[in-house]
């Protein structure tokens, strides 16, 4: 009699564990809201490596420069954005996490003179815009860890790729936890 009771507890009990694991750990893997996908690559010096590739940045008036294929920054160091208007001219500003910060940093203080090309991916899912925004020169030293740029975007679309930036942000925050 001993033994039957103590082999249901034992079942019970797994059973509660494997549905707590099952029910109650389970995390929204997928974003709510629409994100965006943000790459600072660095500008580089043609050469027969394939380590390096030709974009073109702009619509109206494109300017070809060759980029390092990987980036250094990419949207999960964005630790926030914002659309500023000033009299009609769009400026994108994105402040980084203590690593896109120090990423920064590192890449303009020993980079001066070289551009910074920002490929973005926004929108919807179905049929997202992908597009070359810009190439800001690192003229001096950034500490701050903030980048304002002109981005060759409409109001709109500005306002697209900071919502959808701002939602991934927020969703890598809570994964992070308070320390970044």
């Amino acid at each position: 009699m001993r033994s039957a009771l103590d082999k249901f507890n034992s079942i019970l009990v797994f059973v509660v564990a494997v549905l707590g694991l099952v029910c109650g750990c389970q995390t929204d893997s997928k974003p709510k809201g629409p994100v965006t996908l943000l790459r600072l690559h660095l500008e580089a010096s043609p050469d027969a490596t394939g380590l390096n590739v030709p974009v073109l940045i702009g619509r109206t008036d494109p300017v070809q420069l060759t980029v390092e294929k990987s980036p250094f920054i990419d949207e999960r160091d964005v630790a926030k954005a914002d659309v500023i208007d000033d009299k009609g001219v769009i400026f994108l500003r994105i402040e980084f996490t203590r690593r896109g910060r120090w990423l920064l940093e590192l890449y303009s203080t020993s980079n001066p003179g070289r551009r910074c090309a920002i490929f973005c991916q926004f929108g919807n899912k179905k049929a997202p815009a992908s597009r070359w925004l810009a190439a800001p020169m690192f003229r001096h030293r950034i500490t701050d860890g903030v980048l304002v740029f002109a981005p060759d975007a409409t109001k709109a679309e500005a306002d697209q790729i900071v919502a959808g930036l701002n939602n991934l942000a927020k969703r890598l925050a809570k994964e992070r936890g308070p320390l970044d």
